[in-house]
């Protein structure tokens, strides 16, 4: 590979700002990539499904991932390059590579469904042709296909094959899939938030978060828990998250996470049609999931300001505790 990307931690599914006029808002793009990469995030994963890549032009995709990697300073971008079509593909990763992404993310081919050994060829083709870790993403909800996983284990031998985004919401499917990819140097991440905890508990690397992009901390203190077995904590943080990831999905992403960036400030809740804004019937529990995980926020602040301000008798005692 021409270059090493540890695919560990946490990597938000970035979403795609858009004005009054469906333009794209690169101001605000890049604006929501430095927040993130401040945040603590481990890599940012422009133009995937969450990115609202079915409705970009094959040049405002290239100019998002050129957008976003102009606006950070030391975290890896993985640009989401996959179609239908391998020749697209292909082209598209080409041309990311070209803007400079650090690596790619390439959704299983949808709608015309090939069987498996048309998956390992059109996998294999970008995989072959353009020098950077890529990873296959498996997401049969929106393809219609399930990439198996004799597929994945296939598809790890290959040296600029990286790793498997696991959003099928088979965990026994995605336990199989690390199972038999430990030898390798394969990461396998998850693509369902609700799903992130369980998979890292069987040896998974992190994750491809939607939640992240309005609480990356958080998801990055979960995952960073669970990651050092840390269990408890990694629990606790995972039921503090449950609400907010089970009401990101309420709709069909990305329409509930750009309503809840909207309530955070971070961008405009506009998507490009077909996808519309977020039901007035969830957008009450939205703001009130978003409102709780702020007031607890606040609390924690709240708490450690105050253990700060005890004095250098309390930084003794905990340096005597350690």
């Amino acid at each position: 590979m021409s270059s090493e990307i540890d695919f560990t931690g946490v990597f938000p599914a970035m979403c795609t700002p858009f004005d009054g006029d469906e333009r794209i808002d690169y101001e605000t793009l890049r604006a929501d990539a430095k927040r993130l990469e401040t945040a603590g995030v481990d890599g940012l994963v422009p133009v995937g499904s969450t990115g609202e890549s079915a409705t970009l032009t094959h040049d405002e995709h290239v100019r998002v991932v050129g957008a976003v990697i102009d606006a950070v300073d030391d975290v890896p971008v993985i640009a989401g390059t996959g179609s239908n079509n391998t020749r697209e593909a292909l082209e598209l990763s080409e041309r990311a590579a070209d803007a400079g992404a650090d690596g790619l993310l390439l959704i299983s081919p949808y709608y015309n469904k090939p069987e498996q050994r048309g998956l390992v060829e059109h996998f294999r083709t970008v995989a072959d042709a353009v020098d950077l870790p890529q990873i296959v993403y498996n997401v049969p909800s929106r393809t219609g296909q399930n990439v198996e996983p004799d597929t994945a284990v296939s598809l790890a031998s290959h040296e600029n094959i990286a790793g498997y985004k696991a959003a099928s919401g088979d965990l026994g499917q995605i336990g199989e899939v690390i199972e038999r990819t430990r030898e390798e140097e394969f990461a396998v991440l998850s693509g369902d938030d609700a799903l992130t905890l369980p998979t890292i508990s069987m040896g998974g690397n992190g994750t491809i978060s939607v939640a992240a992009n309005v609480e990356p901390e958080r998801t990055c203190a979960m995952v960073g828990a669970a990651l050092d077995g840390d269990y408890e904590r990694a629990r606790a943080l995972h039921h503090e998250l449950g609400p907010l990831f089970r009401t990101l999905f309420v709709e069909t992403n990305p329409i509930p996470v750009k309503e809840a960036m909207a309530i955070r400030g971070y961008g405009p809740g506009r998507l490009r049609p077909p996808l519309s804004r977020l039901s007035e019937e969830y957008r009450d529990e939205l703001e009130a999931i978003l409102a709780d995980l702020e007031d607890e926020r606040v609390a924690v602040a709240d708490d450690t300001n105050e253990t700060a301000a005890s004095g250098t008798d309390g930084n003794a005692d905990r340096e005597v505790e350690r």
